[in-house]
């Protein structure tokens, strides 16, 4: 059997790690990685990098190379939206990125397609993902009426061409509406992994990254990557909530209680695992309804972490995997109740002390690169039998 999985995209560092820990397992993997991946900020590794100069001799080099990758391997697994694509890199000018025939060749000769959902424009419209809660989520958005970005009609098409081409694809966070209304989506945390050693709880900080003494205070920490382009620049809100807990931070203050904010933005997530480390309580998204890379890290980690879960989003993923549900040790927050969590947690040192073993004790069942490659030994082989 021909053991070996091609990931087009570094879905941040998650592929990178799976595909180290499946060689281990006797796969032959390589990681892919080009302009818009964002591997520059977020990556810590990969094998091939595209640079798409346009010039007639790298045209030539970069297609023999990307065709040489995409033939060579019996698994595909891409991540990205929009990033179901194999012409495209070899010469952005003369073919599409989204029109999928190259896609349908790959299958036709017998390669097998997988996809990571990376988000909320992933395959479910503005309206329907406005449709939770009663205050829609997407109002928080700075993308909300910028429709080259999000819109009914581009995720749609989106979604409808992904699971026109797609044989399996790795969901994360349980919004099973429109075209993630699909048997072959599938709640698989694991993907979505982690290095243990990268994220450990008795981290060494580098000088340059150490915070002033605390004198005492319980420091929160919150971060928001791409803050520019993720704020609106009119009422600095953003779906992650920064605009409600800035403030929370300086009326706990005021009150008297030891507290104190540690903002981070637009760092590298190797800078940004410094001051997740050094921060006693580590605050996410409070109206979305699940989480992302900051939540996984904190946890990996050992902080306690508070963010709000979605109940119909919990449910999908407890129908895959239960006991991730089960088991989940993130303090459920909103915007109603979060200055209450939040002073709950300033004032039990014990609890956060408890919370943060816990998510270290969870981080490395559900999230170690090890236990993800494990599960993804078993889904790549049985799509190669298929």
């Amino acid at each position: 059997m021909n053991k070996s999985v091609l990931f087009v995209g570094t879905c941040y560092y998650n592929a990178w790690y799976l595909s180290k820990a499946l060689r281990d397992r006797g796969w032959r993997t390589t990681v892919l990685t080009f302009p818009g991946d964002m591997s520059e900020m977020y990556g810590h590794g990969w094998d091939v990098r595209l640079e798409l100069n346009r010039s007639p001799s790298a045209i030539a080099r970069r297609t023999a190379k990307v065709l040489n990758l995409f033939l060579s391997h019996k698994v595909i697994h891409f991540s990205g939206v929009h990033n179901l694509r194999m012409l495209y890199f070899c010469d952005p000018g003369r073919f599409p990125s989204d029109a999928g025939y190259d896609i349908r060749l790959l299958k036709r000769l017998g390669k097998k397609i997988v996809y990571s959902h990376t988000g909320c424009l992933d395959g479910v419209s503005q309206t329907s993902f406005s449709a939770w809660g009663e205050k829609p989520v997407c109002n928080e958005c700075a993308w909300q009426h910028v429709p080259s970005v999000c819109s009914d009609e581009v995720n749609l098409k989106w979604g409808r061409m992904r699971n026109s081409l797609c044989d399996y694809q790795v969901s994360m966070g349980g919004n099973r509406v429109d075209y993630n209304d699909d048997p072959r989506v599938h709640e698989i945390q694991q993907f979505y992994c982690l290095d243990p050693e990268v994220w450990r709880p008795d981290l060494a900080i580098p000088e340059q990254h150490r915070l002033p003494d605390a004198n005492g205070n319980v420091r929160v920490y919150h971060s928001v990557g791409n803050y520019d382009l993720r704020t609106n620049a009119e009422t600095n809100v953003n779906i992650k909530s920064t605009h409600i807990y800035v403030p929370l931070i300086q009326r706990m203050k005021a009150a008297g209680l030891p507290v104190e904010l540690v903002f981070v933005k637009d760092k590298s997530n190797l800078e940004v695992r410094y001051y997740q480390a050094q921060s006693d309580i580590v605050c996410d998204m409070l109206t979305v309804g699940f989480f992302g890379a900051n939540v996984r890290e904190a946890l990996m980690l050992g902080k306690p972490v508070v963010c709000y879960l979605r109940p119909e989003w919990l449910e999908s993923i407890r129908r895959e995997q239960s006991a991730f549900v089960a088991e989940l040790p993130v303090v459920n927050a909103t915007p109603e109740t979060v200055e209450a969590v939040l002073t709950d947690l300033v004032r039990n040192p014990e609890k956060r002390r408890e919370l943060g073993r816990r998510g270290r004790e969870f981080a490395l069942k559900w999230y170690s690169a090890k236990t993800a490659a494990t599960v993804f030994d078993r889904i790549y082989t049985d799509l190669i039998k298929s």
